[in-house]
């Protein structure tokens, strides 16, 4: 089973003037929406692995097929002198290959040294399964306008993303076994497969305790110096495990929406995983589901879009809070709340809605058939309607 993926056709249209880099979590679909989706809209897509011993000779001897029209190279930022490398293969045969890379980190971040590649890429990075994209929704997206909330109810495909997370195994195959065994091998072959053949890390059982320690604080301002007492190790040590970890796309961390017209504070982030399914309070993994939505969201506005499109929360020091909130260039566009069940308005949401002009505010709950517009122009809407809205 392929379900065609959101960044399909947006790739598709950029590898037409420059190579294409698409990052993302292990396992996410990198590697099936190069194989199959973009392949198969070439006459002769050849693909190489730098894991595989064959393919990584033929990647250092730049043995390309002559009749090969999209080469696809995968993990081969794992190779110390890769970005020098992907220049030069570009510079010199653009005009006869279009180049597709892809990697489970950040290849836009992995500098190993060697020229600049500004100039000659766009980079995506590919996010699990969303509501939307399973549920076949398509909306055009104009940004600083109202999202196109439809009278629609996806509640069964809610309520499978909500226990199975976005990511294509577990997804597909509906099995709690299957999960269950997806999650202990997908962190043991981030640590050993992905991690350690890029970082050296000389405390590795530390930091995979650090990722056992994650879910439960997910939601909640991250605070370091608890973890570091925790786990009885060094700040430097657990900021820098923090930063691989999100660069590797486990984890993401969002700020404070800082403002003065708010008191805003200014410190502590809030952290959320990519795959949502690993969480067990069931507050906190909608919360996080709804926020890997948002930012799925807006980076695919900043990816195929160009758009400053970023995600925050909002804070005072009177600790009045809402969930998320979404600039375009710095400009509140997009506040949203998330609870279970209760659609009482959140004064919270009211406050920052007035004090920040923020053009349209939705406080989004788990139980379905719910939309309504509050005298203050808040909006209570159904998650499987919300999120069926975004990409």
């Amino acid at each position: 089973m392929t379900i065609d993926r959101y960044l399909t056709h947006c790739i598709y249209n950029d590898l037409k003037q420059k190579m294409v880099f698409i990052g993302g979590a292990r396992q996410v679909g990198k590697t099936t929406l190069a194989r199959k989706l973009i392949a198969q809209k070439y006459d002769n897509a050849v693909y190489f692995n730098w894991d595989n011993r064959q393919d990584r000779k033929s990647i250092i001897n730049s043995l390309w097929p002559g009749n090969a029209d999209l080469i696809i190279l995968d993990e081969i930022h794992k190779y110390k002198n890769w970005k020098s490398f992907i220049k030069g293969e570009y510079d010199k045969h653009s005009e006869r290959f279009h180049f597709l890379i892809t990697g489970s980190a950040r290849l836009d971040i992995y500098r190993r040294g060697g020229d600049s590649l500004h100039g000659r890429y766009h980079y995506y990075r590919l996010y699990p399964f969303s509501l939307a994209e399973l549920a076949g929704e398509k909306h055009g997206i104009a940004v600083f306008d109202e999202l196109k909330i439809e009278d629609t109810r996806h509640g069964d495909v809610l309520s499978q993303l909500d226990k199975f997370g976005g990511f294509p195994e577990p997804f597909i195959r509906h099995s709690d076994k299957t999960l269950r065994r997806w999650h202990n091998e997908k962190i043991e072959r981030m640590f050993r497969e992905d991690i350690l053949d890029i970082e050296r890390i000389t405390d590795i059982s530390n930091m995979k305790l650090l990722s056992d320690l994650l879910p439960e604080r997910v939601g909640s301002p991250l605070s370091l110096n608890s973890l570091r007492e925790d786990l009885g190790i060094s700040h430097r040590a657990i900021s820098r495990w923090i930063c691989i970890l999100e660069s590797f796309y486990y984890c993401f961390r969002i700020y404070p929406y800082t403002q003065s017209r708010i008191r805003s504070i200014k410190k502590e982030p809030k952290l959320y995983l990519i795959d949502w399914s690993e969480i067990d309070d069931e507050s906190a993994r909608f919360e996080n589901m709804v926020a890997t939505h948002l930012l799925k969201f807006a980076h695919f506005l900043y990816d195929s879009e160009g758009y400053r499109c970023e995600l925050w929360y909002l804070r005072n020091v009177d600790k009045k809070e809402v969930d998320f909130l979404l600039t375009v260039n710095s400009k509140p566009w997009i506040a949203v709340e998330t609870k279970l069940s209760d659609t009482s308005v959140s004064s919270n949401l009211e406050y920052f809605k007035e004090r920040l002009s923020i053009p349209f505010c939705y406080q989004v709950v788990k139980t379905s058939g719910v939309d309504v517009i509050h005298s203050s122009k808040i909006r209570i809407v159904s998650a499987d309607r919300f999120l069926a809205a975004l990409i």
